[in-house]
């Protein structure tokens, strides 16, 4: 081979290899490759590996799948009845469309990053403009998150982006308004507290009024019990009497046995005389 023969096979080994490293990209985890052709794209591919592309005429753009943080600046708005109230986000988002994203955007991140902060804060001016101040601080938390995530991506979905979550880390008041504010909801704690008071107190009376009737109940059916346990003794203690005493000596003696008694109550004590009438069973008892 001469000279001018080695020269051309080495210049189209070197072209050979240039196109083959011009043909060739790698595909990371966790990331897009859109593949443009005159400024267009033509192919999105999102599997990681190494892949082709047609040398000098396709270009690639990289662009990340993996959700992003913004914290957007503080934000003053009014609710419904005219208060207002600061607040602080911050927002979760990630590229799902990176057509759109890089039609609208140029992928560039920035750029993102001012539409995300746009989408927010009308999302939080529609959204607080349409609550009362109260309504606004009872949905605090995850239905607020909610609301404010929704409304952001009905703005957003055109540039290619998702908000995952549109978080508020603060909604505070102005300082001026704190001090109103808090009284008014210590006013109410303390109103609701004393409702819950004035409905134990009432159902403790309730309970104490209906323990007192059953122990009532309890008592009178109690006594009335004893009450005829009582008559029945005293029934059962004249039907002993009446079969101990049911001949005329039996009777005589009994009444002679109640004389004694009679008479050995009456000479209790200092005085020891006594006036009987001469009929009286003690007279005959003390003549016969």
């Amino acid at each position: 081979m001469n000279k001018k023969a080695i020269i051309i096979i080495a210049l189209v080994v070197i072209l050979a290899a240039v196109g083959l490293t011009g043909s060739l990209y790698t595909v990371q985890p966790n990331e897009y490759v859109a593949i443009q052709q005159f400024g267009k794209v033509v192919k999105v591919v999102e599997e990681p590996g190494l892949n082709m592309k047609v040398p000098f005429l396709q270009s690639i753009r990289t662009i990340s799948k993996a959700t992003k943080l913004y914290d957007v600046p503080l934000s003053d708005v009014i609710t419904r009845d005219k208060k207002s109230m600061i607040a602080d986000n911050y927002v979760l988002w990630k590229v799902t469309d990176p057509v759109k994203y890089l039609r609208t955007l140029d992928a560039v991140e920035e750029r993102a990053e001012e539409r995300i902060e746009a989408a927010v804060y009308n999302a939080l001016k529609n959204v607080i403009s349409s609550m009362s101040q109260d309504e606004v601080i009872e949905a605090r938390g995850e239905k607020l998150t909610q609301l404010l995530t929704d409304e952001a991506n009905s703005d957003i979905g055109d540039y290619g982006i998702l908000v995952i979550t549109a978080e508020i880390k603060a909604l505070d008041l102005p300082d001026d308004n704190k001090a109103a504010v808090y009284a008014r909801m210590i006013s109410e704690r303390q109103n609701i507290a004393a409702s819950y008071k004035a409905a134990g107190d009432a159902e403790a009376q309730k309970i104490r009024n209906e323990t007192d009737k059953t122990v009532s109940i309890t008592k009178a059916n109690a006594k009335k019990e004893a009450e005829v346990l009582v008559a029945e003794g005293e029934a059962e203690y004249m039907r002993i009497l009446q079969e101990a005493y049911n001949t005329e000596d039996k009777a005589d003696f009994y009444n002679y046995l109640r004389s004694l008694d009679a008479l050995k109550n009456s000479l209790s004590g200092d005085e020891k005389t006594i006036i009987l009438d001469k009929d009286s069973e003690l007279a005959k008892l003390l003549y016969n």
